[in-house]
């Protein structure tokens, strides 16, 4: 008689979920799955938008680094120490159109997007130039110094008296004995003896501006290479002393006006330093307007202060009609030219 009964009992003990309690715990479940996926996509933006600003620290850091480098150099091999014989002095040039100068500018302009073009010029030659006074010339084509060791076969020469000079990419031909130097394309008009000669080297141009995928590159006797990605631009100054003779920077100016957009030979004995602005992009869009043009309210644009004596940089970013939802950091430096303010005394008219 008892039996019934406790099988009615186990199968009461036994008894599953009611529907309404399964329908409650799938919301609920629902409800916690949508505040950690929410939580999680809050956490995985902020990491890519630190992981692009990370990235973007580390491209501005690089591509200043490198045009760093590179315009440290300027000027290197030129003998710019003799004060008689200084190519730095030259108004003619054989041939016609030589541009030895160290840095030069060009300037972008003011369109939306715009960015300069830095140039910088030097050797490698081992002996940095040492100049070399000509004895005389035999048939032309060789010249005897006092010692060729400065001098290797394939490097550019540069021949200078007062203010003329002769310039020869890959110049040497050959070097005979310890004092003669067979010349590629000489001319006998041009060459004097008393005048100085030096070997630079490989004289490289090389170029830094900004690509059409926004990267920096650089070229070097018009081959290019991206050198690093997600720069935007570039903005870069002259810093001019009141004499040549001087290395103190008195004054930034842009490359623009007749003065400064092709220097003449005394305005070019007039910079001693270069400052760049570098602009990076952290890669990331975002999906709300996170950048401004550069104001007092919003200063993420801004290279630097402007005075009557040093404007500040326009950077404008508004090309791309997207620009505002990227993140960007600005790098700037000022980069002595080490090569021109050693020889300052050399520099004076």
């Amino acid at each position: 008689m008892n039996r019934p009964i406790k099988t009615r009992r186990l199968s009461h003990q036994q008894a599953g979920f009611s529907l309404i309690e399964v329908m409650v715990g799938l919301v609920l479940s629902l409800l916690v799955s949508l505040v950690i996926m929410q939580v999680f996509a809050v956490f995985e933006g902020q990491k890519r938008s630190s992981s692009g600003s990370a990235d973007a620290q580390t491209n501005g850091s690089i591509a200043l680094y490198n045009l760093q480098r590179d315009v440290q150099l300027a000027g290197f091999a030129l003998p710019i120490f003799s004060s008689s014989n200084s190519p730095l002095q030259c108004t003619a040039f054989i041939p016609s159109g030589t541009n030895i100068s160290p840095v030069s500018i060009t300037d972008g302009g003011t369109a939306a997007g715009a960015s300069d073009i830095l140039t910088v010029r030097y050797g490698t030659s081992d002996a940095g130039g040492s100049p070399a006074i000509i004895g005389s010339v035999n048939s032309g084509n060789e010249v005897l110094v006092l010692n060729n060791a400065a001098c290797n076969e394939g490097d550019s020469v540069i021949i200078s008296k007062g203010v003329d000079c002769l310039f020869m990419q890959n110049g040497v031909a050959s070097l005979t004995g310890t004092t003669g130097i067979a010349l590629n394309k000489p001319s006998a008009a041009s060459i004097n003896p008393d005048a100085s000669l030096s070997c630079l080297g490989a004289w490289k141009a090389v170029n830094y501006s900004i690509n059409s995928a926004y990267q920096l590159s650089r070229s070097e006797n018009g081959i290019h290479s991206p050198n690093v990605d997600e720069i935007v631009n570039l903005q870069a100054q002259y810093g001019i002393s009141l004499k040549a003779e001087e290395n103190t920077v008195d004054q930034w100016v842009n490359a623009t006006g007749t003065a400064w957009s092709n220097p003449s030979n005394d305005n070019r004995k007039l910079i001693k330093a270069i400052r760049v602005a570098i602009v990076a992009r952290n890669g990331l869009l975002e999906k709300e307007t996170v950048s401004y043009p550069c104001s007092t309210a919003h200063p993420g644009l801004c290279a630097w202060t402007g005075t009557s004596k040093s404007p500040a940089p326009t950077i404008d970013l508004s090309n791309r009609s997207d620009w505002q939802q990227y993140r960007y950091r600005v790098f700037t430096t000022i980069i002595p030219l080490r090569n021109i303010v050693w020889a300052k005394e050399a520099l004076a008219s």
